[in-house]
């Protein structure tokens, strides 16, 4: 099966969800929360990111995540990763329980594919202060794609994956790159050496899946899509000669995050990061990339 047919797959069996200019939406991808070691990229922007899902939840946002949600190459057992993101999960809870939290399986987390390792992972955790075992994510499921349906005029469609269907490597040969980089890249990442598989650590990699994801853009109607994978954020403006191909980032850039807004009828690329007041004391704040941007006007 080629990387086309594979994006074609995950758009045709994937899960649709309808909003329209009222519905708010934040999408990251590439979270890769980790056990806090030193090979944990997410560690450093664990409370930036924590404080940005508290902001999307009192505003009333769904959350989506793009995929590589939890780092499940690196890590062998997800209680580990648990115990150091316990506040972050709980409040992925809140957003669940109100039916505002969506999961697509990357690469780092395509075990999630099956619903017998959802179930076993993320349907309860034990609480050692009761002595007993909670529900967390109760039934919850993964899919490849989500549709969200846009009832507009257009009846526009925006596809949402997390892009490694365009990684031969990534999808086909994932339990030998995950093989790899338990053996062999974590360790050697201590030491500052880059997994050169990686398409968010090798630039020739990157740009051959975004050709490969671009290609697939072209060939369904220029079909908004928005991914993950690359690490790379993309935002296209409506009016420039480029396909409709979008990229939420990651949340393991140094010292910030990315992600994309879709709120009431618009479009955004989006910051978080820690900056400093005249005072000298920090903060946590958003900055817009790029947009906001009409959907209406990606054609």
């Amino acid at each position: 099966m080629s990387s086309q047919d594979r994006l074609t797959k995950a758009y045709k069996e994937a899960k649709r969800i309808g909003f329209d200019n009222t519905s708010k939406f934040i999408l990251f991808s590439d979270v890769h929360r980790g056990d806090s070691s030193f090979a944990d990229d997410f560690a450093n922007n664990r409370n930036i990111y924590y404080h940005a899902l508290q902001h999307y939840f009192k505003e009333g946002y769904t959350y989506i995540e793009l995929g590589d949600g939890d780092e499940l190459w690196e890590n062998i057992f997800f209680k580990d990763i648990f115990e150091v993101n316990k506040n972050v999960y709980l409040l992925m809870q809140k957003f669940f329980v109100e039916n505002r939290l969506h999961l697509i399986f990357g690469n780092h987390d395509f075990v999630y594919k099956n619903p017998d390792n959802v179930k076993k992972l993320l349907s309860e955790y034990f609480e050692p202060r009761e002595g007993k075992k909670l529900p967390l994510f109760p039934n919850i499921t993964f899919s490849e794609g989500i549709i969200l349906e846009y009832s507009n005029n257009d009846n526009q469609e925006i596809f949402l994956t997390h892009g490694h269907q365009a990684d031969f490597m990534n999808y086909v040969g994932w339990k030998f790159n995950r093989f790899l980089v338990r053996v062999l890249w974590k360790p050697l990442q201590v030491w500052g050496i880059k997994d050169p598989t990686s398409p968010a650590k090798n630039y020739v990699e990157l740009i051959k899946v975004e050709r490969r994801i671009k290609k697939w853009i072209a060939d369904n109607s220029n079909k908004i899509t928005i991914t993950g994978h690359t690490h790379r954020p993309r935002f296209p403006g409506p009016s420039e000669n480029i396909l409709n191909y979008f990229n939420s980032g990651s949340c393991v850039h140094p010292r910030s995050i990315t992600g994309i807004e879709v709120a009431v009828g618009t479009i955004s690329l989006i910051k978080w990061f820690i900056d400093t007041k005249e005072d000298g004391t920090l903060q946590i704040v958003k900055e817009v990339l790029e947009g906001p941007a009409r959907l209406e006007d990606y054609k």
